[in-house]
């Protein structure tokens, strides 16, 4: 989608408008070309030349904007960048937001830059370790718990919606909403939004959930986690799903051994996770949330072939991401399988707490 996103005409009104946001005598921003991944965003490497003011010097950043089209859950540029900005705060490691640009007229569609993360983020290559990555699973456990001590009422994220009657299932709603007719034409995708409405749990608490907090959403440089990055599905839910999506089968990236995103045990997850968040894992709600897990990407998946089909935007990557259906409801009825003696006499499902 790059292709000299930033002409002449939008670098130069760029150029100015940085510089009265920042202070500076004068900005020059350096295009350095579309960065790998983003089927929902554009991500531009751009590096700023800031002249005086209290940000001069040289700053390798990213510019995040919307694409053509996009996908039901996700937020608007400005409000994603005020999430990262509230998660930044609460001491998680993620890109410092530098700058938001929520006038269309500006650049086409909203924006905003941020400072460039270093590191790897592409998932087949960070699951490749010979041994398990315990150090980092437990990390990425610590970061989560971070993030969910951000709570309703924070300030700046009010227009989140709160979900309702519950985290469950409104989930369950809205996955059926971006199926359309495939929430009752296709049987597996029918049986489990049936089994998320029968089963759903009453959510005792709402945080700032990630929402697509996996292996390939994150940074990783020596085989130290960098930054958590792609916030646009965040939103306010039960602590569970978060945990349930990253260790879902379709994140390990074929280690299925290693349940933690394919590098670790869960056990490394979660006790990273009970060290900062300030709660216990709840083994069978994460079990619940894992089933969301395959329906929510099976919702997202159909939604990102469509956007391909329909001619909105036509790519090879989004109708790729759209045949991956039967491989999902494959993944969820091994999950259902799985799950089926402990969950029906309302057992704590498998995988030990630390």
């Amino acid at each position: 989608m790059n292709g000299g996103f930033l002409d002449a005409g939008r670098k130069a009104a760029l150029e100015g408008w940085l510089a009265a946001r920042a202070g500076a005598r004068g900005i020059s921003v350096t295009d350095e070309g579309r960065l790998s991944g983003g089927a929902i965003s554009l991500n531009l490497a751009v590096t700023l030349e800031i002249d005086g003011g209290p940000l001069a010097g040289r700053h390798a950043c990213v510019l995040r904007t919307g694409s053509a089209s996009g996908v039901s859950a996700s937020l608007g540029k400005a409000e994603e960048a005020a999430v990262l900005k509230c998660a930044f705060a609460a001491g998680a490691a993620v890109p410092e937001p530098l700058f938001v640009g929520s006038d269309p007229a500006l650049l086409g569609s909203p924006f905003y830059l941020m400072r460039r993360a270093r590191g790897d983020a592409a998932g087949h290559r960070l699951v490749k370790s010979t041994e398990p990555q315990r150090a980092l699973a437990r990390e990425l456990g610590r970061q989560l718990g971070l993030i969910h001590r951000v709570r309703p009422g924070a300030p700046g994220l009010e227009f989140l919606p709160l979900p309702a009657p519950s985290a469950a299932l409104q989930c369950a709603a809205d996955y059926r909403s971006w199926m359309g007719r495939f929430a009752e034409s296709d049987p597996v995708l029918a049986h489990g939004l049936r089994w998320l409405t029968v089963n759903a749990p009453e959510t005792a608490e709402l945080v700032l959930c990630h929402r697509d907090y996996r292996t390939g959403n994150y940074m990783v440089e020596n085989g130290a986690l960098t930054a958590i990055i792609d916030w646009e599905f965040a939103g306010w839910s039960d602590p569970m799903e978060d945990l349930g999506w990253f260790c879902a089968a379709s994140w390990r990236f074929g280690r299925q051994d290693r349940e933690a995103g394919g590098l670790a045990d869960r056990a490394d997850l979660y006790a990273g996770y009970e060290e900062t968040a300030g709660r216990r894992v709840d083994l069978r709600a994460v079990a619940y949330w894992e089933t969301a897990a395959y329906l929510r990407w099976a919702g997202i998946a159909l939604q990102q072939g469509m956007r391909h089909s329909s001619g909105t935007e036509p790519s090879l990557e989004l109708a790729l991401t759209g045949r991956m259906l039967p491989e999902i409801e494959m993944d969820l009825l091994r999950h259902l399988e799985a799950i089926a003696d402990d969950w029906n006499a309302g057992r704590p499902q498998g995988g030990a707490t630390p």
